[in-house]
Formats: C-alpha cells, structure tokens, sequence
C-alpha cells in the first residue's frame, strides 16, 4: 500500500545568476511501512527533499501525496497540523527544548495539539528507548546518544504516517549510532512506521529495505536491496 508519492518535484532557490536548482523533477513512491535510505554527496538536495517531504519547506513545482492528501494543497494552518500529526522529524542535532525534561520534550508535540497526551503510548516508549529514570532530566543532563532517543521518542509520540530522519547519528560516536540505528529500525518494524533516512554512513543504508541516490538534485540510482 503506497503512503508516501513524489512526483516531478523541483525546488529552487536565488534568481537569475545565482539561481540553484537544489530538486530537479524527482519523482518516487513509498509503501507503508518500507524503511528507505536516501543516499548522495553534500549539496545533491537530500536535506531539501527531506524538509519538503515533512512540510517544512515548499517545492518551487511538483507534488508530493502523503497518505492520500496533497501536502501542499493545504494552507499555512492546515500545513502546522499535518506536520504535527502526520510527520515525524528527527535531526542530526536533536533540536530539544533545553528547560523541558525528557517527558515534555517527547509529548511536545502532542502538548502543542491541544491533545490528551496517550500514557500508555508513552510509558511504551520511555522503556523501548531506555529512558526510563530519567524522565525528568534535562536535555543538559543526558548524553548524546540519550538525547537522539528523546528526539525519537517526539517524533514517534504521535505515531505519524512517516518519519524522516537526517543523518539521525551524524553527531554520535559509532556505539551511540548503531545503537540509534537498531532502534530506528525496531520503530519500523515494531509500529509498522514507515522510515526515510538521510544518512552518509553505507553501513546504514545497507539495512534499508531500499537505497534511493541523489546527484545534482536528481535520482541517480533507486534499488530496491530487500523485500
């Protein structure tokens, strides 16, 4: 079953001399549940297909459908909803509120909703991701390992139609990031989440079920490495 399609999608950014075509009409689709890695050099417009893809940033052309809804189709109101809702965003760097302690952190999302937020849900997280205990750290008082598992658990906390991670352990040591690695994958199996991560690391993308490329804002390469 499709989840995610993309389709002729092109962003560019400056004018005239110093116009950069960052997308140039991508075009894929996702099925629930398929874990995907996108694979390139720095500047191929990776990032840029991923923030377009969670509704961060607007394509200059093209489409992209999540779940059957035309993402931007929708207004600026309606487009902070999907984000909140359908999408779940995990960065390099983390981005925690720093005076919020693990549990605000992860029901962050679910607080800004106006939503009750699911205990049950996120007691289930805190043990899977090994936070139990430190529910009322701060971000400051965890490692950073820790601190990419509470990013996970706020962007799961909702559980989004897909998440999308850039270079989700870009930042860590090798231990940290196989471990993060092993998690990302339980989230795809575990909660059937469908997964798309940026990610430079080969031994990364070598676990996803499909490795799509990306040169000079178009793809090079979509090979599907298991079913």
């Amino acid at each position: 079953m499709e989840i995610l399609r993309v389709e002729e999608l092109c962003k560019t950014y400056g004018k005239g001399e110093n116009r950069v075509k960052a997308l140039d009409h991508v075009s894929f689709s996702v099925s629930k549940g398929e874990f995907i890695a996108i694979i390139g050099p720095s500047g191929s417009g990776k990032s840029t297909l991923l923030h377009i893809l969670g509704g961060v940033d607007k394509p200059t052309s093209g489409k992209v459908y999540l779940d059957g809804c035309d993402v931007y189709a929708q207004n600026d109101e309606q487009l902070a909803v999907f984000r909140r809702r359908q999408v779940g965003l995990i960065y390099q760097f983390y981005n925690l509120i720093p005076v919020l302690n693990v549990t605000e952190n992860i029901t962050l999302p679910v607080l800004m909703d106006g939503r009750k937020v699911n205990k049950d849900r996120l007691n289930e997280l805190l043990r899977t991701l090994k936070l139990t205990g430190r529910e009322n750290h701060l971000p400051n008082q965890l490692s950073g390992g820790q601190q990419q598992r509470v990013s996970i658990g706020r962007a799961l906390m909702n559980a989004p139609s897909v998440v999308l991670a850039d270079e989700p352990t870009g930042n860590l040591d090798s231990v940290n990031s196989r471990e993060i690695t092993e998690l990302l994958k339980l989230s795809n199996k575990k909660y059937d989440q469908t997964l798309v991560i940026i990610t430079h690391d080969e031994n990364i993308a070598l676990q996803a079920d499909r490795i799509i490329s990306i040169e000079d804002g178009r793809i090079t390469r979509d090979e599907v490495i298991r079913i």
